[in-house]
């Protein structure tokens, strides 16, 4: 016998004991699709044959069953099942995670089960038992056929068990081996010459008037509702069947497309909806073509799970708990969406809004209810854009989720709902952004598992994730601003280079042995880290981040705090970088409205005032004090005939260093009194609408900056750079002398970076960027006396791979922020990378690293 089921299937198998389900099923089944009931007994018990524990046991079955069946998983159920009741339970199981219950039932003579008991030795029952459960099968099997079981299968002798086979049925839905591109269609409701002028668009072209062939590599797919309202119907039919019976086009059913069939089988249905024009259009056709029409309608599957699982079409949407499932319950949501039963003031059902609370990760594209504008909500979009109301037919191309339209030739019919009268409130605020004014704290509580794209998986701690979630409740920007935040960056490897902690060459060999041939040395500004946003007018902050406020931006630092204590300053600043970027031609250039960079703002102490005085200036004045009295002091010591000379020649060189500490912090501190005191360097152009720009070389990004800068150099500084060639000694020479003299004359040092935005190799990550810093810096961090030999010796110990491995991680989740964001993902998902930025900040780590 061939036992063929669906491959999302509970399997419940039926018989009395040594009826042989248990060897069956495991020669047919994998060890762990296998839920026993002695199994369970076992756990609970330590013996698989205790009946006192079998109410518990099934408990535990059950709850298992669950977890498998949402997880999508083939379970069988090992057990005698043949109480009503049990088999009820299971299949109540199935029902609600929509998987088809099977029955295969071992309905073996007595004789052989008694025989087979009596082999079991220690683990045999009672004949009577076995006589009593063949009863109660006989009993079962008169009423099975009323038990809604999907598939039944009845072995009668052994040679049937022996020679059954098992095959799981590829549920229809599941394409996931599909993988496109794809143009995904919405409503079209028989307005053919606009999907002609739709498929034109999308560089499809026709062989004949009712055969389109799709580019090379990319197939359609059409969304339901082809017929109704509009002016051809038969037309768009004949077209889609086409397309589909050649391969060049998928299709689910429309609510509409289901009860024309329903109509044309005579069914009795109220004709309205435009049901009426289909039909008027229909009886011009060849009874032939309508019979072609309900095969064809008959034959479409609700919905379809397309690319591994990250596409999902049906034509009013699906929940996460319904894709790839089949059953009436799935293909009525796919059909009409969820509703509550009530009708609306225009007679039409009222919707619950299924997408407000969708959490899954695959992609679903819908049409159903018309819409003035596609609007990307919570993973979802709606493409139905009304065309057969006058609005537009809309398809969106996958994966490069580019929506591309025509408008409607002419008004066909008058909504019963208008639909156009939200234009202008999805204009100012979205459905996406109202959603996200509130987020949930389920979303970033817990372990946190964030895959990303440059760096596979990053995990984050619960205490992390705490840790996190404390300092944005308590110290952070409004949330719906922090779309990235930048990483840590790594120092080189000490160096053994005499007299020196830090030192270029050693940056440069790390970038060698990885295979990076060309990276580039930029300026390293003693500054503050801060993260600008910047939008065109206060109407694109509302817009676009659902921000209702007067500021054309932002200035934050790394940690998400407002950097700017003053208001007024921070907006002067925002203004002149707005008028920069719009002198420059910025907007014009990149297509946008909004701009995210990152940049280091000078000086030092307009953010670190509080830490110079209490840290650095304090220790400064400290030992200056200090040294002076105990100097004075040998002085008149070593006047008097003491033998001081040495100890004075020693306190006087301590001295030095402090005041060489003391010039290396107040050169990077100056009173800032206006706009015109501040000095900024961008240094990266993260994201503009619609796009991030980490394909670009490191040369690009300061060379764009660069002409922004150009237009106001007053308060926005370039930073300079040079390019080198690893495999060029004169190239590496010149970059060292250049280190050298930027750090002799107080610079901080330079950042060593491949440069591609996002280096790869082979095998492993390579460091976005690595540190070197110069000896006056190094003193302020590890204080006045570092730079004698004793002391470097032992910070040359330090270890900084597990810095190394933080910024590898924090780069990942900066850039899979941006990348979410500008793919217009709800803020939740942008908002976990930070969380996970934040919470792995939270570590101890060396601050001086």
């Amino acid at each position: 016998m061939n036992i063929t089921f669906p491959e999302l299937s509970l399997v419940i198998l039926m018989g009395p004991s040594a009826s042989g389900k248990s060897t069956f099923a495991q020669k047919h089944f994998l060890p762990t699709e296998i839920l026993s009931s002695d199994h369970f007994r076992a756990v609970l018990s330590n013996d698989a044959y205790d009946q006192s524990v079998s109410a518990e046991a099934f408990e535990l079955l059950h709850t298992v069953i669950e977890i498998r069946l949402k997880r999508g998983l083939l379970t069988v159920v090992d057990a005698t099942n043949l109480r009503v009741s049990d088999r009820e339970g299971l299949k109540n199981i199935a029902k609600k995670y929509h998987a088809f219950p099977v029955a295969i039932i071992f309905d073996l003579d007595e004789k052989v089960c008694q025989e087979r008991n009596r082999d079991r030795g220690e683990r045999a029952i009672r004949d009577s038992v076995i006589r009593s459960q063949h009863l109660q099968m006989r009993n079962s099997l008169k009423r099975l056929d009323k038990e809604s079981f999907r598939y039944v299968f009845t072995l009668r002798s052994e040679a049937d068990v022996d020679s059954a086979t098992v095959v799981r049925q590829r549920l229809w839905n599941n394409r996931k081996d599909e993988r496109g591109p794809f143009d995904i269609i919405g409503d079209v409701h028989g307005c053919r010459s606009e999907l002609n002028s739709l498929l034109l668009k999308l560089g499809y072209h026709f062989e004949s008037d009712d055969s389109a062939i799709a580019p090379k590599g990319r197939k359609a797919i059409f969304l339901g509702d082809l017929v109704d309202r509009g002016p051809d119907t038969p037309g768009v039919l004949r077209l889609v069947m086409n397309m589909v019976e050649q391969g060049q086009a998928i299709c689910v059913p429309g609510n509409h497309d289901i009860k024309l069939v329903r109509k044309l089988r005579g069914k009795a249905v109220k004709v309205n909806h435009g049901l009426a024009d289909s039909l008027e259009q229909l009886a011009l056709e060849p009874s032939s073509f309508k019979e072609r029409v309900m095969a064809f309608v008959d034959g479409l599957v609700s919905h379809h799970v397309l690319d591994e699982g990250r596409l999902v079409v049906a034509h009013a949407g699906l929940k996460e708990s319904m894709q790839g499932r089949g059953s009436g319950e799935v293909r009525s949501f796919a059909l009409y969406g969820e509703t509550e039963g009530e009708i609306d003031q225009f007679g039409l059902p009222v919707r619950l809004d299924w997408a407000a609370d969708y959490r899954g990760k695959a992609m679903v594209v819908y049409g159903h209810t018309p819409v003035p504008e596609t609007e990307w909500f919570n993973h979802t979009v709606n493409v139905d854009t009304g065309c057969v109301f006058g609005g537009k037919l809309t398809a969106l191309r996958y994966p490069e989720r580019e929506f591309v339209s025509v408008s409607a030739e002419r008004v066909y019919c008058e909504p019963v709902r208008p639909f156009k009268s939200t234009e202008l409130k999805l204009a100012s605020v979205s459905a996406q952004l109202r959603d996200d004014a509130v987020l949930d704290f389920q979303d970033f509580s817990g372990k946190i598992l964030i895959k990303t794209r440059t760096r596979s998986n990053v995990y984050i701690q619960e205490e992390q994730s705490s840790v996190a979630l404390e300092h944005l409740s308590r110290f952070a920007i409004d949330p719906r601003w922090l779309i990235y935040l930048p990483p840590t960056m790594a120092p080189t490897q000490a160096s053994d280079h005499e007299g020196y902690l830090e030192y270029p060459s050693d940056a440069f060999t790390y970038y060698k042995r990885r295979e990076v041939k060309r990276v580039i040395c930029e300026e390293k500004h003693m500054g503050s880290r801060a993260i600008l946003i910047v939008c065109r007018d206060n109407a694109v902050v509302r817009a676009r981040f659902g921000i209702n406020t007067d500021e054309i931006g932002i200035c934050y630092t790394r940690t998400g705090r407002r950097f700017f204590r003053d208001r007024g300053l921070e907006s002067s600043f925002l203004l002149r970088t707005q008028q920069a970027l719009t002198k420059s031609g910025f907007w014009e250039q990149h297509a946008t409205d909004w701009v995210c960079l990152d940049a280091e703002l000078m000086p030092w102490s307009l953010k670190a005032e509080g830490t110079i005085m209490k840290q650095y200036a304090a220790v400064g004045s400290s030992a200056t004090i200090a040294l002076n009295t105990s100097i004075s002091a040998m002085t008149q010591g070593l006047a008097r005939g003491l033998p001081l000379k040495e100890e004075l020649g020693h306190e006087r060189c301590r001295a030095a260093l402090v005041d060489d500490y003391i010039k290396a912090y107040q050169g990077y501190c100056w009173n800032v009194k206006s706009i015109t005191d501040i000095r900024c360097a961008p240094f990266h152009v993260m994201a503009t609408e619609g796009r991030t720009y980490f394909d670009k070389t490191h040369e690009w990004h300061l060379a764009t900056i660069a002409g922004i800068c150009a237009a106001d150099p007053e308060i926005l500084t370039a930073t300079r750079f040079l390019p080198v060639n690893l495999d060029e000694p004169q190239d590496v020479l010149r970059a060292i002398d250049w280190w050298k003299k930027i750090t002799a004359t107080g610079g901080e040092g330079m950042v060593v970076k491949a440069l591609d935005f996002v280096p790869q190799r082979l095998k492993g990550r390579i460091q976005p960027a690595i540190k070197v810093r110069g000896p006056d810096y190094l003193r302020i961090i590890y204080g006045p006396e570092y730079s004698l030999e004793q002391n470097l010796v032992r910070l040359r110990k330090r270890n900084v791979e597990l810095k190394h491995h933080l910024a590898l991680s924090e780069f990942a989740l900066g850039l899979e922020a941006l990348q979410r964001f500008v793919m217009r993902e709800p803020l939740r998902s942008v908002h976990q990378c930070i969380v996970g930025i934040l919470g792995l900040e939270s570590g101890s780590i060396d601050p001086r690293l």
